[in-house]
């Protein structure tokens, strides 16, 4: 430490006389030495490297904060503002440098100015972490719980799903996710008078479109969104799971599920090899997510109808489903597209990434047959159970994934319909719009995942 105080005073107590000019990438390089040599337990040998490369850029930015950083980990603190202040003179539009110079000024107890140095690194960098974390802290001991709440929702907002936070940041981050954790119940337990008043005025039914909003508001659930892989149609709702009353139609579906299971299990005794992998991408076709599952049986699917086209032998097999979709089901009939029915066998420990289908012109069924225990399904930010015989409608362009966590397949109906809320005139021209698109271009069919 006796090394570095010299270096705190400004050019005066440094030898530079003539200092050799070094680039940006060099003083990287030796700064990167000096961090190798400490993390390696040589510390002298790491303030030597240090004190040799201020005394030849005396002004460096990374320098000082390098100097600075060391300063406020010996629990110098008067000398680590000093150089913070230093480097953020030199270099003011570092939000990096007013967030270090604010962990200085909270170890001299300066709230107010500490405050005013995070305002600034949020001002260059609305999202930068450390900044974020800090001022909620700085919230948090001033008593104001909800507003350091609310900003450290912010901060956590700013880790990518699935990556890993620095480890130097994941003590606060965990404290961040308490505080979050306790001002949402909080507000949970100030919002349930109020709407339990209001739902028993009103029948005392659950009002799930209200439950999902206050989740969102709240941190607790993610919002998705329509995005079909290749037609969008504007002005309609982004609806998870539809409403079972809305298909009336489903009822006669629903009725039929036991004998459609026993034309299942024939097919899976008596005609196997008529199975094919669900994705089987050409070689030139990026994989992507199904980059396992590609031409694998792990995901396979036995086709009724697959993209408009009937295949006859199975038909013939399962006569009864065959006749079930026939009857009274508002399935599209689009050339090369449309209808797709098809029985799905998910094999034992397979999960179906994350993916978006075609379009939402269309939703998509599923009539559960078979399905052992540990096994899911997601839309969205729902997840529900498959029940034998209870089938459910979603949007396939919202975000979905499946899994079977069991050691036993997992079968279910596919098949597509129109999307009700499409008034005939739409889904007229819809159908005529597509079949000149994929003539246009001679397109083949194109699986809806």
């Amino acid at each position: 430490m006796i090394g570095l105080l010299p270096l705190l005073t400004g050019n005066d107590g440094l030898n530079t006389s003539a200092p050799a000019v070094l680039d940006d990438a060099a003083v990287i390089r030796t700064l990167q030495s000096a961090k190798a040599a400490a993390a390696a337990g040589r510390a002298a040998e790491s303030d030597q490297i240090l004190v040799t490369l201020a005394q030849r850029v005396p002004n460096h930015p990374a320098v000082l904060n390098e100097l600075g950083i060391r300063m406020l980990d010996r629990h110098e603190a008067v000398q680590a503002r000093a150089l913070f202040e230093r480097a953020t003179q030199v270099d003011p539009k570092h939000p990096s440098l007013w967030a270090n110079l604010a962990s200085s000024l909270k170890a001299l107890g300066r709230r107010a100015e500490e405050m005013d140095a995070i305002q600034r690194a949020l001002e260059l960098e609305p999202r930068h972490l450390s900044a974020l974390l800090q001022k909620g802290s700085a919230l948090e001991e001033a008593g104001d719980a909800h507003n350091a709440a609310r900003t450290y929702q912010n901060a956590i907002a700013c880790i990518r799903p699935g990556a890993e936070p620095p480890p130097h940041l994941r003590d606060a981050l965990n404290r961040a996710g308490q505080v979050v954790e306790k001002d949402a119940a909080a507000l949970s337990a100030a919002l349930e008078g109020p709407l339990a008043e209001i739902r028993e005025r009103h029948g005392g039914a659950t009002q799930r479109r209200v439950d999902a909003c206050l989740e969102a508001l709240m941190g607790k659930r993610s919002i998705y969104h329509s995005q079909p892989t290749w037609m969008y149609f504007p002005e309609l709702p982004a609806i998870e799971f539809f409403e079972r009353a809305d298909f009336p139609w489903l009822d006669a579906v629903e009725a039929a599920s036991e004998p459609i299971r026993a034309e299942l299990m024939r097919v899976l005794i008596s005609d196997r090899e008529g199975l094919q992998p669900y994705i089987d991408f050409p070689p030139d076709m990026p994989l992507d997510q199904f980059r396992e599952l590609n031409r694998s049986r792990d995901w396979s699917a036995y086709f009724l109808w697959n993209q408009s086209v009937p295949d006859q032998g199975h038909i013939a097999r399962c006569p009864v489903t065959a006749a079930t979709l026939e009857d009274g089901v508002p399935r599209p009939r689009v050339a090369t597209r449309a209808p797709t029915a098809f029985f799905s066998v998910l094999d034992a420990n397979t999960r179906i990434p994350p993916h978006t289908g075609v379009t939402n012109t269309r939703l998509t069924v599923h009539l559960p047959l078979i399905v052992p225990p540990g096994c899911g399904f997601r839309v969205g930010g729902t997840t529900r159970e498959w029940q034998p015989g209870k089938a459910w409608v979603f949007d396939d362009t919202i975000e979905h994934e499946a899994w079977n966590h069991s050691d036993t397949p997992r079968a279910i109906l596919i098949f597509d319909i129109w999307n009700p809320l499409l008034s005939a005139v739409e889904r007229e021209m819809i159908t005529a719009a597509t079949q000149v698109y994929g003539s246009h271009y001679a397109l083949l069919p194109e699986k809806s995942l």
